[in-house]
């Protein structure tokens, strides 16, 4: 009987570690704090490899603060490679949701910093990782950008961040992720960012039409591969998309405060 009892139990961990989550509200704070906490909490992580570089300053994937706890990715002596944090399992994603989180640069890091979100169909083998939207340049000390970043449909139930350093010893510091449900973008449909920033696709496909208070900075466009085809600023309160060929493509917003604003669009 307590074999049964046992093996039952075994039978159930098992099972309930493999559970997809539908959706992920984490702030960090019930995590360990530490250099090498992972994986807990169902997340995981896959750090760059050290170089030969003396004294050795290994890359790490940290937990850090105390009651307000965050990820950072740090990047030791090697300037260019990249290290991974991978969520829980998630269901298989449909087209629907959106991941968003907070980000910044650490002091004293010495240069930016970049991160690229993906999907992944296996958290330990980051040859599956498929990257989604634009990459996100991270670049001041203390500035927190609010991120978006809509999740395509996918066979990968692995949410990722990929970050990616420019020189030893950047950190770069990630909090309140979440990834829930949204509205989906159709044709013609608009969407309005904490900036106070709209757009939508014109009815002959060839432009993106803004209204804002401040016209951004600057604007990328990127494929659903991760592929940079369209980068620019605004023609009177229009951005040409008629190069473009027909498909889903992601908006890499920059606003006059330096924030960073993501969207996507569909053309057909």
């Amino acid at each position: 009987m307590k074999l049964k009892l046992f093996f039952g139990a075994l039978l159930f961990t098992a099972f309930t570690a493999n559970a997809q989550v539908a959706s992920i509200n984490e702030n960090f704070d019930n995590f360990t704090a530490g250099n090498t906490t992972f994986p807990q909490f169902g997340w995981s992580a896959i750090v760059a490899p050290i170089t030969g570089e003396f004294p050795p300053v290994p890359p790490r994937m940290i937990v850090a603060g105390d009651s307000n706890r965050f990820i950072q990715s740090y990047a030791g002596n090697n300037a260019s490679s990249s290290s991974y944090l991978i969520t829980p399992q998630i269901e298989t994603p449909t087209g629907n949701k959106t991941l968003t989180f907070d980000t910044t640069l650490v002091s004293p890091s010495p240069g930016p910093g970049n991160i690229q979100i993906g999907v992944a169909s296996n958290p330990s083998d980051m040859s599956t990782f498929v990257p989604v939207g634009s990459p996100i340049t991270v670049a001041t000390i203390g500035t927190i950008q609010n991120i978006s970043v809509d999740i395509p449909s996918s066979t990968g139930s692995y949410l990722v961040f990929k970050f990616t350093p420019t020189a030893t010893h950047v950190a770069i510091q990630i909090d309140n992720v979440q990834y829930k449900t949204t509205a989906s973008l159709g044709v013609t449909d608009s969407r309005k960012s904490a900036d106070q920033i709209k757009f939508a696709i014109n009815a002959n496909q060839t432009a993106l039409t803004f209204v804002a208070k401040k016209d951004p900075k600057a604007i990328q466009v990127y494929s659903a591969s991760g592929q940079k085809v369209a980068e620019g600023k605004l023609n009177g309160q229009q951005f040409d998309i008629s190069s473009l060929q027909t498909g889903v493509y992601f908006l890499n917003i920059e606003t006059t405060d330096g924030k960073t604003v993501q969207s996507k669009f569909v053309k057909k």
